[in-house]
């Protein structure tokens, strides 16, 4: 074994870059370890559609619940969202219902869903669901507001715009008169992701890829109408 002499300076410098070294690796554990996205100050209300006693409609070919598909999608947007610094209210993070037992099951399932709303206090609800119709040939995802609600129409529109580049689909927002977008007084909207009773479409949207790239394309959506507030004056932002 051989042993080698270093000068003052030497050892000073070698004991510094060893004190560095550690701390960037401390440093990186700990970054690892506690990864924590600064608040920016807006609360997003997620209502994945049905749940528990309500599935909601079934796929046609698989037979999978919409209940499960819509949970599917707003857990990675929460996912997202969190992600960018947005507090994020789940109406349900299970597949469960949130009927109390007491009178119309529905009636009851949606109070409790206008009151996790209330109590938020959202700049956004994003209500998720999947659509069916008779006509199998009929395909995309469509955003609905809350008719009356300018804010909400705006909102709506320019995230179908989004979701008609991001899914490669070519609809347009509409009114509805849906308890979720008309049950508060913050700005709401719907998403239809897509068709349970399309064969082509039903196939992806079962799977968890797909889902998360429904996700993504309505986190876009939503950044990009909250960065920008409504488009047109005299509404408040």
């Amino acid at each position: 074994m051989r042993f080698y002499v270093c000068g003052k300076r030497t050892l000073i410098a070698i004991i510094a870059f060893a004190a560095v070294a550690v701390g960037i690796v401390a440093g990186a554990a700990a970054s690892a370890s506690a990864h924590t996205v600064a608040p920016n100050g807006m609360t997003i209300v997620i209502d994945p559609g049905h749940g528990g006693a309500d599935g909601g409609v079934v796929g046609t070919d698989t037979g999978v619940k919409e209940a499960d598909v819509n949970l599917g999608v707003s857990l990675s947007l929460r996912h997202f969202l969190r992600e960018a610094g947005y507090e994020v209210v789940m109406t349900r993070d299970k597949d469960v219902d949130l009927a109390s037992g007491d009178g119309n099951f529905k009636q009851s399932d949606m109070s409790a869903r206008k009151k996790i709303i209330e109590d938020a206090a959202p700049d956004l609800v994003v209500s998720v669901h999947q659509n069916y119709y008779p006509l199998r040939s009929v395909s995309g995802a469509q955003v609905f507001y809350a008719e009356g609600s300018e804010v909400s129409s705006d909102y709506a529109n320019r995230m179908q715009n989004v979701l008609n580049a991001s899914l490669g689909c070519d609809r347009v927002a509409k009114g509805a008169d849906y308890y979720i977008l008309e049950c508060s007084e913050y700005p709401s909207v719907l998403v239809e992701c897509g068709f349970m009773s399309n064969a082509e479409e039903e196939s992806k949207l079962v799977t968890p890829e797909y889902q998360r790239k429904i996700a993504y394309a309505i986190y876009s959506g939503i950044t990009g109408v909250l960065a920008l507030g409504p488009a047109f004056v005299g509404i408040d932002g």
